[in-house]
């Protein structure tokens, strides 16, 4: 079987500290040869211009493609026009686009009254402004606040008809979910491709918290394999391995041979399980 393809998603650090060891996972994550690395963007733009100087420093220092989020929330069309023509300029061809959560935690979404309303709006106004790569979000368990499936399924469509070239999974564990997400898309005339979101268990915790908040299941038996493990980090780094692994093998039985792995700016976890998948390798003459 071909090693697969992947990408690998960053946060913009927000000290010195979390910012070498940020570039020292990029550099070690580089060498597998990512499709794309992606840096994300804070509720409300909080991380705008730390997000764009990610970018742009992976852009010029290490000739990765680099992606940047960018979100709709509580900016008018022209603050976001000037903030893709300078990724443009910079030399960033690729854009995530997400409608993204208000700066508030548990306020309801409220378009800006001169912003682009949805993502589906955002991708449009990308093309119009400069011919990216745009990708989007999909949400295999649905978006917490679409009605159902139908909704979910109408609004990636959206994103399509827009000029979305990808969509990229909220991680998941049960990998029927997935499964039964991609038939819906095929159903409802979504044709572009689907790529999990692959999350490393660095601490269960706080992931289980963080799901929480987006919308995410954790099954009891992805807890119960973690259980009286938080005081383990070398006991806990294996399980969380095993299991992305695990998935990961389960996902390309079903033909997916594209993962997006977020990284929270660690490497560790994320370089063992592209070993054990075969990407980044290089065979032997």
């Amino acid at each position: 079987m071909p090693a697969p393809i992947v990408s690998f998603e960053f946060f913009p650090p927000n000290t010195e500290k979390m910012a070498a060891t940020l570039w020292r996972s990029v550099e070690r994550l580089a060498p597998i040869k990512p499709a794309f690395v992606s840096v994300t963007y804070g509720a409300g733009g909080s991380t705008r211009n730390r997000t764009h100087d990610t970018v742009e420093r992976i852009v010029q220092e290490t000739g990765l493609k680099a992606a940047a989020h960018l979100t709709c929330v509580a900016a008018a069309r022209s603050e976001i026009d000037a903030v893709v023509d300078r990724y443009w300029i910079a030399g960033v061809r690729h854009i995530v686009a997400l409608r993204g959560d208000m700066p508030t935690p548990d306020a309801a979404y409220t378009p800006h009254p001169d912003g682009y309303a949805y993502a589906s709006d955002l991708v449009a106004g990308l093309k119009r402004r400069h011919d990216f790569e745009i990708s989007v979000a999909a949400y295999p368990e649905k978006h917490p606040e679409a009605i159902d499936f139908a909704a979910e399924i109408d609004n990636l469509k959206r994103k399509q008809d827009a000029g979305a070239v990808r969509a990229i999974t909220q991680f998941f564990f049960n990998t029927d979910d997935f499964l039964r997400y991609r038939d819906r898309m095929d159903a409802g005339g979504v044709v572009i491709p689907l790529i999990p979101g692959v999350l490393p268990v660095t601490n269960f915790a706080a992931m289980a918290r963080f799901a929480g908040r987006c919308g995410a299941s954790v099954p009891t038996w992805v807890a119960e394999r973690f259980e009286g493990l938080e005081e383990d980090v070398e006991a806990r780094s294996g399980v969380a391995a095993a299991l992305a692994v695990e998935q990961c093998q389960r996902l390309r039985t079903e033909g997916v041979d594209a993962f997006h792995f977020y990284t929270l700016n660690r490497a560790e976890l994320t370089i063992a399980i592209c070993r054990m998948l075969g990407a980044g390798l290089v065979s032997a003459d």
